[in-house]
C-alpha cells in the first residue's frame, strides 16, 4: 500500500518550512492533513492568527509549547466548528447555551467543566478540571476546523509574551520555521484575542476582556464580574501579567512623546507633538478601528529601532476595556 507522505513520512531537509498555505479548498484540505498528523498549523480567525495543534495528540500539543516557548501552567483554547462539537469537550449549562446560542460563531472563549472522560489532551487544560473552548466565526478557520475533523488547540500564533499576530506576515516574523504551514488569510478583522468568561462556578467571572462586552453577556445572564484572575494560576490564556509585549518598553498615558520616543496615538492628534515615528490607532477616534490595529502598529513601532513606545490615553469604555488590558500587560515589568 502506498505510504501517505502528509502522515506517514517526515518533511524533507529540502522541504521549505513553513509553508504558505493558499486559501482555498485544496490548501484547507492539506493543511487538515498536516494537523491530522501532529504538526503545526497557523490559521486565521476573527480575532488573531492561531498556531493551531490537534487538541487530542498530546505531542501536537507540546510542540505548541514548545514553538511559543509558553509556560505549560498556561491553558490553551480548544477551536471547534459548532457547538454540536463543543458540547462533546465540555459540559454546558444553562448560561454557556444561551451565550453560545448569541454570540457562536465568535470572539468569545468560555470556560467549562471538562468532562472526566474527555479524550483532549490534559495539556490542552494545564492539568485543570475545566476547558477553555471556543467557535470562531472567520470562514477560513471554520473551514479548516471541519476539514480535520477533531478539535484544535489555537493560541496566538507567536511567541510566548510577544506581539499577538494578524497577518500572516507577523507569523513568519515571530515563529519562523517553528511552524509547519500558514493558512494566508489576510488581516484579523477583529484585532484582539477573544472575551474570555469563566463559568466553571456560579458567579460568571469575566477573565479577558475582548469584543463580547460584559454588558452584552449581562442582558442574556445576569450579573457579570470582570477579574484578571491570578497570573500565577491562570484558568485561560491571557492572565499573565507580562503579555502583548513588544520589545521597545512601552509607556502609558503619554500626553507627548520625547524625540527617542515612538508615539501610538488615537483619534485627532495634529496638536500633539514630539516622537520619532508616530501611528494613529484610528484618526476618527473609533474603538473598533483602533482594535484591529493595536497589534500591527505595535509591531511597526517596536520594528522602528526606539527604545520606548508612548502611548496616548484610550478610553476605557466598550472594546477599549479590551484594548486597555493588552496595552497594560505590554507595559508591565517583563519576567
Amino acid at each position: 500500500m502506498t505510504q501517505d507522505p502528509v502522515t506517514d513520512q517526515a518533511p524533507s531537509p529540502a522541504e521549505k518550512r513553513p509553508a504558505l498555505i493558499p486559501a482555498t479548498p485544496p490548501g484547507i484540505a492539506r493543511a487538515a492533513e498536516l494537523l491530522r498528523a501532529g504538526r503545526l498549523v497557523a490559521f486565521p480567525t476573527e480575532t488573531v492568527y492561531g498556531l493551531g495543534g490537534d487538541a487530542t495528540d498530546d505531542r501536537a500539543v507540546a510542540a505548541i509549547f514548545a514553538a511559543k516557548g509558553r509556560p505549560q501552567f498556561n491553558p490553551l483554547i480548544a477551536h471547534v466548528p459548532d457547538l454540536a462539537a463543543a458540547q462533546s469537550w465540555a459540559m454546558f449549562d444553562e448560561r454557556a447555551l444561551e451565550l453560545a446560542q448569541q454570540f457562536w460563531p465568535g470572539p468569545l472563549t468560555m470556560v467549562l467543566p471538562r468532562p472526566a472522560n474527555s479524550a483532549l489532551s490534559l495539556l490542552v487544560s494545564a492539568g485543570l478540571d475545566s476547558v477553555a473552548i471556543r467557535v470562531p466565526g472567520h470562514p477560513l478557520a471554520q473551514a479548516l476546523l471541519k476539514a480535520a475533523g477533531r478539535p484544535i488547540a489555537a493560541p496566538s500564533a507567536n511567541r510566548s509574551g510577544a506581539v499577538s499576530p494578524t497577518t500572516p506576515h507577523h507569523v513568519l516574523e515571530s515563529l519562523g520555521e517553528r511552524v509547519d504551514g500558514v493558512v494566508t488569510g489576510g488581516k484579523c478583522q477583529v484585532g484582539l484575542e477573544s472575551t474570555v468568561i469563566d463559568l466553571t462556578g456560579p458567579e460568571p467571572v469575566i477573565l479577558r476582556p475582548g469584543a463580547v462586552l460584559p454588558e452584552e453577556m449581562e442582558r442574556l445572564i445576569g450579573p457579570v464580574r470582570v477579574s484578571a484572575g491570578d497570573p500565577s494560576a491562570p484558568k485561560s490564556p491571557g492572565q499573565l501579567e507580562s503579555h502583548y509585549a513588544p520589545n521597545a518598553s512601552v509607556r502609558l498615558n503619554a500626553g507627548s512623546a520625547d524625540a527617542d520616543e515612538a508615539f501610538l496615538t488615537f483619534g485627532p492628534d495634529r496638536f500633539l507633538f514630539g516622537g520619532a515615528i508616530r501611528l494613529n490607532l484610528s484618526l476618527q477616534g473609533d474603538l473598533n478601528e483602533a482594535a484591529a490595529n493595536l497589534f500591527s502598529h505595535l509591531r511597526q513601532l517596536d520594528q522602528s529601532g526606539a527604545a520606548r513606545i508612548a502611548v496616548m490615553p484610550i478610553p476605557d469604555e466598550g472594546l477599549g476595556v479590551a484594548i486597555n488590558d493588552r496595552l497594560r500587560r505590554a507595559a508591565a515589568p517583563r519576567p
